[in-house]
């Protein structure tokens, strides 16, 4: 058993069949959560896990699980997993590699006729992005209690179209319960999305935590004016408050380093014409740190900062924190695991701390859980041209597989 490996070749030639589905013309992936697209990527998931002997559960979030039964199907079981959702100019690997590494491993043990003790489930969490129903990581968010299953219904993009809406449109609403279930370990294979493991010549990351996260929604409100009558002194600008709260954005990041990030990502600006001023302009912000305390400091000194701009301006501000991810230990054990697999294999490996959020993040408040991180070429994700090579790829697959054998035996 020791001696097992996945399939390096189909776990490729999976996503790059997946990676059609939403393919853009740079190479990357364009499949948001519950577009057509999405459901697409969904039921070839379904199809090939259903072909692996598994069982299929949905849930009223349209959180997908596939089940190889074990030996004892009574316990809890070991899960693997990551989402399908992409950004508007993803990849083909952020995610996907999670849910289609799962697939490998039960794949693998069928080939290998290795029934385990314990259930094993390959998993897909709706809308982990949060890029067209914020917040991010919604749907586990709701599995682990974070918030209740209305909230995460109701969630809506920017046509007003809600998640449940859409679900029951594609056909994944679901009607299994949303979390109250145990699971004996949960383990996410992701891309590293950072150039860490590459610069250092490391085959793969030990994730022993993730970073915490603060997302803020912000309209500032002024007057629109014409552009050439309206006196420079008498002007209301809401884009010249936004152009400062963005420029203080990143100053705040800078000003906490190391490990803090500061992220202006969208913006919309009204009426948007090129000879009146901007009355209005909504955007968003995105805080990162592992230290709670410094979070909580660079939160602080966004809040004075932009109340203070506004003021100075004459402008109006709503002023609203979304979401708010604490940093995250993940269970001693599982990275135990991970690292005694990854020491088993014979792969370079260090430990790591994500500077992204994952669906293992709120899942670590119900389930033992930890991650693996594979390199990604120049470190590049959230866009086009995200690239990983096969060899880490099957060996991040491996180290799941090995991690998860142990879990579902012990």
């Amino acid at each position: 058993m020791h001696d097992i490996r996945t399939n390096k070749q189909r776990l490729w030639d999976s996503l790059m069949e997946m990676g059609e589905i939403g393919g853009t013309e740079k190479g990357g992936c364009c499949r948001l959560a519950l577009t057509d697209l999405d459901k697409q990527g969904r039921d070839l998931f379904v199809r090939w896990c259903e072909a692996a002997g598994c069982t299929i559960s949905v849930d009223k979030m349209g959180n997908i699980f596939a089940r190889r039964a074990g030996q004892d199907d009574s316990l809890p079981p070991v899960v693997m997993g990551s989402h399908l959702d992409t950004q508007p100019t993803g990849g083909k690997f952020d995610g996907v590699y999670g849910v289609l590494a799962g697939l490998e491993v039960i794949r693998t043990l069928n080939d290998n006729g290795i029934e385990t003790r314990a259930p094993i489930e390959a998993s897909v969490w709706t809308n982990e992005e949060g890029s067209r129903f914020p917040p991010a990581m919604v749907s586990s968010g709701v599995f682990a209690g974070a918030f209740d299953l209305e909230y995460g219904l109701s969630r809506a993009d920017l046509d007003g179209k809600t998640m449940g809406e859409e679900l029951a449109r594609i056909g994944y609403a679901g009607s299994a319960e949303v979390g109250g279930r145990p699971f004996k370990a949960f383990f996410e294979a992701h891309i590293e999305q950072g150039p860490i493991l590459e610069a250092e010549d490391k085959r793969i990351g030990v994730v022993t935590d993730a970073q915490g996260q603060r997302w803020y929604e912000v309209t500032l409100t002024g007057q629109e004016s014409h552009a050439g009558p309206t006196p420079m002194p008498t002007r209301r600008d809401a884009l010249v408050g936004a152009a400062r709260i963005v420029d203080m954005v990143n100053r705040i990041g800078m000003e906490h380093q190391p490990n803090a990030c500061a992220t202006v990502g969208l913006m919309q600006v009204f009426p948007n014409s090129r000879n009146v001023i901007p009355g209005q302009v909504f955007f968003t912000v995105d805080f990162r740190h592992p230290d709670a305390e410094v979070l909580a400091r660079m939160d602080q000194a966004l809040r004075e900062g932009a109340r203070r701009i506004v003021e100075d301006l004459r402008l109006e501000m709503d002023f609203e924190q979304i979401w708010h991810s604490p940093p995250v230990p993940f269970d001693r054990d599982c990275v135990a695991s991970v690292r005694k697999a990854t020491e088993a294999l014979g792969l370079s490996h260090r430990e790591m701390v994500s500077g992204a959020g994952h669906d293992a993040c709120y899942i670590s408040r119900v389930a033992p859980t930890s991650m693996i991180f594979v390199p990604c070429e120049d470190g590049i994700s959230h866009n086009e041209l995200e690239r990983a090579d096969a060899d880490d790829l099957a060996a991040g697959c491996d180290v799941l597989l090995k991690a998860v054998l142990e879990r579902a035996n012990d």
